[in-house]
């Protein structure tokens, strides 16, 4: 869907690669500028999934040549993608005016925890502490325990990466149309406190309020999880009636005078007790033998190794290459060939190729 567009992605952690990925998956020639040296990233593995579908070239962005070689290739690219704190890119002289001086058409990506220009912009912080000012962790738990979130998926990935994702794009299509450039301020903050606005829209209905537990998703029986008798969870979000209906014919429970009444908040406590002792009597299997097929809108809780094995992987969602388990890129398209992931370049493995095709060096024979 991107073939015939490249993006220069300055090397990061996280959300920026992590969006680079997603436009090389999406068919765009990504060029990742790797530190000059700068070795692996630690808790990173030396060739990262991230860095899959991408070519790699390393460069020392404090040597004034490799500015110039830099600035080269940005005037050859559609988009850059950047994620250091803001004010850094200027310092090293390559910020959005010294790159769009060279290429007025460049759509410049920065990815930030706090935004371009906040109080904390400055500031030091990590995808958990994003989404709690944002107010996007406030619902993530049962009543009374303390918010969790899935690691790095609300902030970093959801509310970071996915919306420098639809910035570039957006940009990307406005550049087509009027030749002109755009910096996208991608800021976790805004993007985890965006995607609350589903819930938002409940809550203007009187659906959702701030007291945790007493909200439709965050407070029934029939939206939780439930650990089993074998350690396994199952989960239960059978918000339509019709389907929570079914729910309770599946478990016994059709004639059970206290499930009745669905939204009454006063049960909820005592019914998501009963329903808990029920479910740990049995184990995982045994429950998700039960609901297979049925709409009663119950799942098992598995593990990525899990759902790579599940039926439901024969869509290719996951895939595991050279004992390396992933994702496959998400959207799909048709038309588009069947997806194989491509293995991660090595620190700097394009730099002969990539030097030559700026006409640089002359291009590497191999």
């Amino acid at each position: 869907m991107l073939q015939g567009t490249r993006i220069i992605e300055v090397e990061g952690l996280g959300p920026g690669p992590f969006a680079a990925m997603t436009l090389a998956d999406m068919g765009a020639d990504v060029i990742c500028v790797h530190r000059k040296g700068g070795g692996v990233t630690p808790g990173m593995p030396e060739r990262s999934i991230l860095d899959r579908g991408k070519r790699s070239i390393e460069l020392d962005l404090k040597d004034p040549n490799d500015i110039k070689t830099f600035l080269a290739l940005v005037a050859t690219a559609d988009g850059l993608i950047e994620g250091f704190r803001p004010g850094v890119m200027e310092r090293l002289g390559i910020g959005p005016e010294a790159c769009q001086a060279v290429n007025p058409g460049l759509v410049f990506g920065r990815m930030t925890g706090w935004g371009q220009d906040s109080a904390l912009a400055q500031t030091a912080g990590h995808d958990l502490n994003y989404i709690s000012l944002s107010g996007a962790l406030w619902y993530a738990s049962n009543p009374g325990d303390a918010p969790l979130t899935p690691a790095t998926l609300v902030g970093d990935i959801g509310g970071g990466a996915m919306y420098l994702v639809v910035g570039m794009l957006a940009g990307l299509l406005r550049a087509k149309t009027s030749g002109l450039g755009t910096v996208v301020d991608a800021a976790i903050y805004d993007g985890s406190a965006h995607m609350m606005n589903l819930l938002m829209s409940i809550r203007q209905a009187g659906g959702f309020g701030e007291t945790r537990g007493q909200n439709l998703l965050d407070g029934p029986h029939w939206s939780r999880s439930y650990a089993c008798a074998d350690g396994g969870y199952m989960t239960v979000q059978c918000l339509e009636p019709k389907f929570y209906t079914q729910f309770l014919s599946l478990m016994g429970l059709a004639e059970d005078a206290e499930f009745k009444h669905q939204f009454d908040t006063s049960t909820w406590p005592v019914l998501t007790a009963r329903l808990a002792g029920i479910f740990a009597a049995q184990p995982r299997a045994h429950w998700a033998a039960l609901f297979d097929g049925t709409d009663a809108c119950v799942a098992p809780v598995l593990s990525p190794d899990e759902a790579l094995k599940h039926p439901m992987n024969a869509r290719g969602t996951w895939v595991e290459q050279d004992g390396v388990l992933q994702a496959a890129p998400a959207p799909r398209f048709d038309h588009s060939p069947a997806w194989q992931p491509t293995a991660p370049p090595e620190r700097g493995q394009d730099s002969s190729n990539i030097l030559a095709e700026l006409g640089l060096i002359k291009e590497d024979p191999r």
